[in-house]
């Protein structure tokens, strides 16, 4: 039989679940390097001993909600059996990929820095390149195997390493280029498929017939 939650947990939880979402406003918006733990107490008008009762430090609630953001990143790319399937499945992939990476951008706005404070965080975000890298290859070879790409594996290889680059820096670029301090708060669907488009732009070369005409398609609106 299950064992039913007392109040205690369920208002810890519900607590515990408010910090992290306002940590997270806060970091996205000032960056994590600007946001204090006291700044986060007092957004949601609670003491700081209150917020140590449930994280004893800044580093705590980074990593909780690093936990949530590999989580939010850990999909797939479906096997598919044509080239212009595969194209479009990649293309899901890469915007899903960056969707993850907008709603946690201060981890990418501020990676450097983290990783170098956080060993723990280093080797998770190492572990994310890693099933990325695994994920894209297999992709591609897919790709080969359907005659839809042409690519030798350390093609294929150099690639899967170009498109983590473009894939992991793209916000950054974004936000430097970004008129307004203003548009680094927000993201539409346009931005994220300007992104996704950056790196297909990278995979097109190696695609070939049905597969490639499939891609000029869909490139179509991201074209100037």
């Amino acid at each position: 039989m299950a064992v039913k939650a007392d109040g205690n947990t369920i208002r810890t939880e519900r607590t515990r679940a408010r910090i992290l979402a306002e940590s997270l406003s806060q970091f996205n918006q000032r960056g994590e390097a600007h946001v204090t733990t006291g700044m986060i107490a007092a957004a949601l008008d609670m003491s700081p001993g209150n917020l140590y009762y449930h994280f004893r430090n800044k580093d705590q609630i980074v990593e909780q909600l690093f936990a949530a953001f590999e989580e939010r990143v850990d999909v797939r790319p479906r096997a598919s059996a044509g080239g212009p399937e595969a194209v479009e499945d990649l293309w899901l992939y890469l915007h899903l990929m960056l969707e993850g990476i907008w709603d946690y951008r201060f981890l990418y706005r501020n990676l450097d820095d983290l990783v170098w404070r956080n060993r723990r965080l280093r080797e998770r975000f190492n572990r994310i390149v890693d099933r990325k890298f695994e994920a894209m290859v297999a992709l591609c070879d897919g790709l080969v195997r359907a005659r839809a790409m042409r690519a030798q594996p350390a093609e294929i290889r150099a690639l899967t390493r170009n498109v983590l680059v473009v894939a992991t820096y793209w916000l950054n670029y974004q936000s430097l280029r970004a008129p307004h301090a203003t548009t680094l708060s927000r993201a539409d669907d346009n931005d994220l498929g300007q992104g996704a488009f950056q790196v297909m732009a990278l995979v097109a070369p190696y695609l070939v017939g049905d597969a490639r005409r499939h891609l000029d398609r869909l490139s179509q609106h991201y074209i100037d």
